[in-house]
């Protein structure tokens, strides 16, 4: 699913870079100009008054801050003491989503209904082919009975002039799992316990009523405080998602105050060996079927609502934590700031004491914008470690699976598939492969369709990155040359 450019994604693309500015300019003093300057008299508003849409944004400024607005206990507490808060908390903001409930629009039940374009014609095939007699004709044009309808969808499908159309929740209509459904009030609401972090709610709500937990200030703060060495570690998906090259990227990531930048990829190889030596172990020992293991969201799919699957999930650990085991191996009292595409990632780095904080490629691009760090005017800098082609690859749909296929030819039969994007129907595929068995042996399990180069924290296009990541696959080593 391609979430085009809005305005609900570009204003909180916004809010983080006031949210950074406000902590360079004195520590958020002045963190309640935001939703003024924003959203200043005598601009066009969104909802029903200025006031409300700036009451919507501080919602969003505390989210950015760190804080759930369902927490918030006294309403006239400021931004700027949110922001002190965060500041003063010694643990990381909480990872998970939350819905805004003033900015939620309560959406009618999802539907279909008959558009202007019924030509109430002879043939009627959307009445002739309800299975509940749902459509009946009124004035001269078919009409569709919601409490005998059972969302079949067939009435759309055989109408010859598309006059049927289907008015979907968008939120709930995203969500793979079902983790976000409607309240006793009509307002969305997310099960903590159901998510998976995939993000696609917060992606797909028109209203900008869901928001993410960002652990942008956690990150600043130990930036500006300087009493530990801050590394950023990228993961490969970051091709092409800024201007300039990857080697200008790492120096400005160095001007914005971390100590160091190191490639994710170089955990993937890690990944990649052990993936291909489990994969040829389990199929000597007789089992049929692998999964990957590298994505988080999947993975917690998997755990809470694909119960069939997760026998067949890698034991493998993901690139993010062999780079992070690396890293605090050789520095122990750094600050390990894993910067990726993923929201799920947070999930991961949960369980992973060597993980301090996930940023989003998002949030590293509010905080270059909001410390007037331009990519293509930073000096070129080297990754310390290089990593191979097959694990540059990792973010594009097939990049797993054909990077541990380069490790197991002629040491087991391989047989792989690509599970892109995670929905219902491809949950249902892998509960069928897991209890019926299919023709392949190995799974590749991606939930953005494309890979982690469509994830919910990248600022690039995923099509043009895949094509920049493809690229940039060409100048690494072979991965059985490196060993």
């Amino acid at each position: 699913m391609l979430i085009p450019k809005n305005n609900a994604n570009q204003m909180r693309t916004r809010i983080l870079v006031k949210i950074v500015e406000k902590f360079l300019q004195g520590r958020f003093a002045d963190a309640d100009r935001i939703p003024l300057e924003l959203r200043p008299k005598g601009e066009p508003f969104s909802r029903c008054c200025i006031y409300k849409d700036r009451a919507i944004l501080k919602y969003r400024c505390m989210a950015s801050m760190g804080f759930a607005p369902e927490d918030e206990t006294d309403e006239l507490t400021s931004l700027k003491e949110y922001g002190e808060k965060a500041l003063e908390r010694k643990e990381h903001a909480p990872n998970k989503l939350a819905v805004i409930t003033d900015a939620c629009s309560a959406c009618v039940k999802s539907r279909y209904m008959v558009t202007d374009a019924c030509r109430g014609c002879f043939a009627q095939p959307c009445q002739v082919n309800c299975p509940k007699q749902a459509i009946t004709i009124v004035n001269g044009r078919s009409h569709i009975d919601e409490t005998k309808c059972i969302a079949c969808g067939r009435c759309q499908e055989v109408c010859p002039y598309h006059a049927v159309i289907r008015v979907p929740i968008p939120c709930e209509e995203a969500c793979p799992v079902g983790a976000i459904s409607k309240d006793e009030f009509g307002k969305e609401h997310i099960d903590v316990e159901k998510c998976i972090l995939c993000g696609k709610c917060l992606q797909s709500c028109p209203f900008g009523a869901v928001v993410e937990m960002s652990q942008i200030v956690d990150v600043i703060k130990h930036i500006h405080e300087g009493d530990k060495k801050v590394i950023a570690m990228l993961a490969p998906a970051v091709i092409g998602q800024f201007p300039g090259t990857i080697n200008q990227l790492i120096g400005a990531l160095k001007k914005v105050g971390f100590a160091d930048v190191v490639e994710v990829a170089a955990g993937a190889d890690i990944t990649t060996r052990n993936e291909a030596a489990e994969f040829i172990e389990k199929m000597e020992s007789g089992e049929k079927l692998m999964t990957t293991s590298c994505c988080p969201a999947y993975c917690k799919a998997a755990e809470v609502h694909i119960p069939e699957i997760k026998p067949f999930v890698s034991h493998t650990k993901a690139p993010m934590y062999y780079t992070a085991e690396m890293l605090k191996k050789e520095q122990p009292d750094c600050v390990a700031v894993f910067v990726g595409p993923c929201l799920a990632k947070r999930i991961e780095a949960e369980k992973d004491p060597n993980v301090d904080y996930v940023l989003t490629f998002e949030e590293i691009g509010a905080m270059l914008v909001a410390g007037g760090v331009n990519v293509m005017d930073c000096e070129p800098e080297e990754f310390a470690k290089i990593s191979s082609a097959q694990s540059r690859r990792f973010p594009v749909s097939g990049g797993v699976a054909g990077a541990v296929a380069s490790l197991v030819e002629g040491k087991a039969d391989y047989k792989p598939t690509a599970i892109n994007g995670l929905n219902k129907a491809n949950i249902k595929l892998l509960k069928q492969y897991a209890t019926k068995g299919c023709d392949f042996n190995m799974i590749e399990v991606m939930c953005c369709e494309g890979g982690c180069v469509a994830g919910p924290g990248c600022v690039a296009l995923p099509k043009k990155s895949a094509i920049m990541v493809e690229n940039y696959v060409k100048t690494g080593p072979n991965l059985k040359d490196m060993d």
